[in-house]
């Protein structure tokens, strides 16, 4: 009897591994990993917020939209994640794609999320993964490089301190260059100073030797510092332009763009909506997706 009960127990902790991979890592976890891991989630979270905010820009929707995302997808993939490689949150070419959807609109933005995970379920419930494969790698590469250039040029007038560019394309580009003359000196400045500081760090990390046990310990400390200023260089820059910014903040002037009050806490648990009042008419359903469907398989 209690070889089966024993066999049962096993059975049920293996069906749970595999839905929950969490209980597969989280007792081989070692304490060796935990400085590694203090800083990495340090750094991913000091720079996720300067970056969400950036993806909500990139999306059209209030930036508070884009702190929302940039941590809900984290804490239940630590949960149900196969790979610690992933990268959880909004990207550049997703927010891309909402842009063209939502119409400046979260509710169109969050059903566009939801609809697009039903159907992510579907299809791994279903193992359509292999579809993927039909879809040509140039393809692919075009996709993504024409986003590249697309979210490059789109950073242009913020880094500028340019305000009220459009958001197509090339009305973008002719209007970024046309009005080239109201920079904001402040912004363009911090911006150039941050990507110069950004780039030196990363090629110092590139360059540093190698740490021996036969070395001196100050050697070893001092590559030790060097290596963990060159990692943490995103949440590093993060804080200095913030601490820039507050200390003219301070002193009543304000040579940047900031972007303002953002509100607090999370908004109310409910349905996604499925319909939309607007002061002339109801948008239903079908209205909201027939238009855009394309974008949900996307």
């Amino acid at each position: 009897m209690a070889g089966r009960n024993q066999g049962c127990w096993d059975r049920w902790y293996q069906t749970a591994q595999k839905r929950l991979p969490v209980l597969r890592w989280l007792p081989r976890y070692s304490l060796q990993w935990l400085q590694l891991d203090i800083i990495a989630g340090v750094t991913v979270g000091l720079t996720v917020v300067p970056q969400a905010l950036a993806y909500a820009e990139v999306a059209g929707l209030p930036l508070q939209y884009g702190l929302y995302s940039s941590f809900m997808g984290c804490f239940i993939y630590c949960l149900l994640g196969t790979s610690k490689d992933v990268t959880l949150g909004p990207t550049a070419i997703m927010s891309l794609l909402v842009s063209s959807y939502a119409f400046h609109d979260p509710a169109y933005a969050i059903l566009l999320s939801f609809l697009s995970g039903c159907i992510q379920l579907v299809m791994g419930l279903l193992h359509l993964g292999f579809l993927l494969d039909f879809i040509s790698y140039p393809v692919i590469k075009g996709f993504t490089s024409a986003a590249a250039v697309t979210i490059g040029f789109n950073q242009v007038k913020a880094l500028l301190g340019l305000q009220n560019i459009p958001r197509q394309f090339f009305l973008q580009v002719y209007y970024t260059f046309s009005r080239i003359g109201e920079t904001r000196a402040g912004d363009a400045v911090l911006g150039l100073i941050c990507l110069v500081v950004l780039t030196g760090l990363q090629q110092m990390k590139n360059r540093i030797p190698r740490v021996h046990r036969m070395e001196r310990l100050s050697v070893r400390i001092s590559q030790v510092i060097v290596w963990a200023t060159a990692t943490a260089r995103n949440a590093l820059v993060v804080l200095f332009a913030g601490l820039v910014a507050y200390s003219f903040q301070v002193t009543g002037s304000q040579p940047f763009t900031l972007t303002g009050p953002i509100p607090q806490g999370l908004p109310p648990f409910r349905p996604p909506p499925f319909s939309k009042v607007t002061p002339n008419e109801t948008v239903h359903f079908g209205e909201m997706v027939q238009v855009r469907i394309g974008f949900l398989f996307v």
